[in-house]
């Protein structure tokens, strides 16, 4: 299938941007690349040290047979259901590796926090940044230098990011990442959102809505909304960094322990590769991850409503590669790719339906076949993109249970995935706003289409504390756009703000008409209320939120992109900018570790540069 010139087009202006940074980074891979075996090219001490802990026969490999190395960055904690899986697996890593004549070690740790626990708190606002320190970590983790491949070990929102990051700069190690999947279904979710929203109507009280959420986030696994976490592991699949169909398996599931023994096989068939991967079964993540892959994941995002958190993280995770995209890319696909799965929150289905009724297999092959990714790119494996069409099986044939690839075939439910000739609808799930109170995103797959334009007065709040008690105090039954600012990477580190989703929704389930527009972010768990978020310039950096004030009428039409203050133009001109509280900057810096984010929060760019604090 010829490629869609729209996908071709954004490709190639994102290739020629990135011409003079794309081609440094490339320059430094090949010198790294270039290098002798660890084990050689450094002193004695250093080998001595680096190999002190392992095995006898683990040593005389890597050092006598200079069997090649990996190195395991794990984000493994009990904290996180999605991440306690994790804990046995370098264990079988190196197990496998050894059978395969290689060594592997746990290279390091990366810090991995949970966006669900620390939702509405003052921890909440070190969210965005740890991607930067997981990234940070990763690369403490890799600069041992005795690796000739990693694994990447995690699933969830700031930490997949994070590691891809760190390991782009590692570019030159054939490197591949393993998800341990989500956790069985539970209560659904919507059955938790209307619980939710009958707890801030008082109508619940707090045994009953922590009853719901405990059946809701119950086992080992990730969350089974389609938020960041999943979203990050449908968009590994459509770069070709996960064996294929690794994404959806649940922990316990017999395939899961065979898929993570194949993650070692696969990045053991890079042995030898070269400087450029020509040739290499596992070419080098670098090389892997260029504008065609970073393009083919955006797609992916449209194509599944994908979380809104992308828009920051993979605008970072390309700068990491070399390559600068920026919302009008995004926007430009949205306009030409379909959405062609509903699951919550923009669908009653979770991800194992969605996983049952074909997952990123089927919707993978169905954008391959419109023409709509690019097919010619390197993956962790020799099987290129069309590999990752296949869902994975249990080859009964094969003695020792390996795995077999079966075709997704048809759908299995057509109100959770579709195929591209007949789409959920014929634009993505994600929408740039732009006008007079800046650039914005909103994400337009879960909103209903009488929702998509919301012209009203504004109340502005400093603080998404401030919106609950006038909600709470009975001041907000109008219609109304709750205007929620300081809440950007420099202000506060950008927290999520999920916890407006339930008082704004029980205010547009009274009839009223409502939006948020903020200059923090929603989640990938965004819901039904029209939010414009990540508005930019932040208020904090003189952004225009800064100039709004209660009373103003704004208008947000998701139809024809746009998001302004209906205030005459000379008035808003004249308009001095409002400064944040005193008492809110100070009380932002401080309690939670925040102190030692500083330097971060005074760093960061803005959000469409990927809010990224190490440029």
């Amino acid at each position: 299938m010829k490629l869609h010139p729209t996908v071709e087009a954004v490709t190639a202006r994102i290739r020629e941007r990135s011409q003079l940074t794309r081609s440094a980074y490339l320059e430094r891979l090949t010198l790294a690349a270039n290098r002798k075996p660890g084990a050689e090219r450094m002193g004695c001490a250093n080998v001595a040290h680096a190999f002190a802990a392992l095995p006898v026969s683990d040593k005389f490999r890597v050092v006598t047979e200079r069997a090649p190395n990996l190195g395991i960055v794990t984000a493994y904690n009990d904290m996180l259901s999605a991440h306690a899986p994790l804990q046995h697996y370098p264990e079988l890593i190196k197990l496998e590796a050894r059978r395969l004549g290689a060594t592997a070690q746990v290279a390091g740790g990366v810090p991995a926090m949970c966006d669900g626990v620390t939702q509405g708190t003052a921890g909440m606002e070190l969210s965005l940044f740890s991607r930067d320190v997981i990234a940070m970590a990763t690369a403490v983790s890799l600069s041992h230098d005795v690796f000739d491949g990693a694994l990447m070990l995690g699933v969830c929102d700031k930490i997949v990011p994070g590691l891809l990051i760190g390991a782009l700069h590692f570019g030159h190690l054939p490197t591949v990442f393993v998800p341990a999947g989500p956790m069985t279904s539970g209560l659904s979710n919507n059955e938790k959102a209307k619980v939710r929203e009958r707890a801030a109507q008082g109508l619940v009280g707090r045994a009953e809505l922590l009853e719901a959420e405990s059946k809701a986030y119950h086992g080992p696994g990730t969350c089974t909304f389609y938020g960041t976490a999943n979203s990050n592991q449908m968009l590994l699949e459509a770069m070709g960094l996960h064996v294929p169909g690794t994404a959806f398996i649940n922990p316990g599931a017999a395939m899961r322990e065979e898929l993570t023994r194949e993650a070692v096989r696969t990045v053991l068939q890079g042995r030898g590769a070269s400087a450029a991967g020509a040739g290499a079964k596992c070419p080098p993540i670098g090389h892997v991850v260029d504008e065609r892959s970073i393009v083919n994941a955006m797609v992916a995002l449209m194509a599944t409503g994908g979380s809104t958190n992308h828009l920051i993280h993979w605008v970072a995770v390309a700068r990491a590669a070399g390559l600068v995209i920026d919302w009008n890319d995004f926007s430009a696909l949205s306009e030409v790719v379909p959405l062609l799965t509903r699951v919550y929150p923009n669908g009653s289905a979770d991800v194992n339906q969605f996983q049952a009724a074909g997952g990123p297999g089927f919707v993978i092959r169905e954008l391959l076949d419109a023409g709509l990714m690019h097919a010619d790119v390197l993956t962790v494996r020799a099987g290129g993109l069309r590999e990752y069409t296949g869902i994975p099986a249990a080859n009964p044939d094969t003695p020792g249970g390996a795995l077999n690839w079966v075709d997704a075939g048809a759908s299995k439910d057509d109100t959770v995935v579709r195929p591209a000739s007949a789409p959920f609808s014929p634009h993505g799930g994600l929408m740039l706003l732009t006008g007079n109170l800046g650039r914005s995103v909103i994400k337009v797959s879960a909103v209903p289409d009488d929702l998509h334009v919301i012209e009203a007065p504004c109340r502005v709040f400093d603080s998404q504390e401030a919106l609950h008690q006038a909600f709470n105090a009975d001041e907000l039954n109008q219609d109304i756009i709750c205007v929620v600012r300081w809440q950007g990477p420099q202000a506060n580190g950008m927290p999520e703000l999920h916890k407006l989703t339930p008082p704004l929704a029980v205010l547009q389930g009274k009839g009223f008409r409502v939006a948020l527009v903020t200059d923090g972010r929603m989640s990938g768990a965004s819901g039904k209320v029209p939010a414009a978020i990540h508005v930019s310039p932040e208020a904090a950096a003189g952004g225009p939120l800064a100039k709004v004030r209660d009373g103003d009428r704004l208008r947000l039409d998701a139809t024809a992109g746009t998001l302004d203050a209906l205030v005459d133009a000379d008035e808003w001109a004249a308009r001095a900018l409002a400064t944040m509280p005193e008492a809110l900057r100070v009380a932002n810096g401080l309690g939670m570790g925040r102190e030692l984010f500083a330097s971060m929060r005074r760093n960061a760019l803005a959000a469409e540069a990927g809010a990224c604090s190490w440029l």
